[in-house]
């Protein structure tokens, strides 16, 4: 994938902890979440599962959808998810990364 502006969904399981996040290197970013080298929420709370992603074409609209999300109530965020990752699957080795682990997540 290349480089394209990009709001992404993080999970530590499924319905577990949530982050939401805004790049234009989705691959490079989830590298940087699963390998803990930049520290923060992510390696804190062990969120490292891809769950969903939607790609813009400028990066002010994915900036724009990452504050929208973090806006909203949890669950309006696991109905979003569910709508197309119903069972919660790790996305990242659909781009070529190794999945994190068990639980779908």
């Amino acid at each position: 994938m290349d480089r394209q502006p990009c709001t992404y969904i993080l999970a530590s399981k499924p319905y577990g902890t949530l982050y939401i996040g805004v790049t234009s290197d989705l691959i490079a970013r989830l590298y940087q979440h699963r390998t803990g080298s930049v520290p923060g929420f992510t390696s804190r709370y062990t969120v490292h599962s891809l769950i969903r992603f939607e790609l813009f074409g400028q990066m002010e609209g994915a900036i724009l959808r990452e504050q929208q999300l973090k806006r909203w109530h949890r669950q309006w965020k696991i109905n979003l998810i569910e709508s197309d990752n119903p069972q919660w699957i790790d996305l990242a080795p659909s781009l070529g990364l190794p999945s994190m682990g068990r639980d779908g997540c």
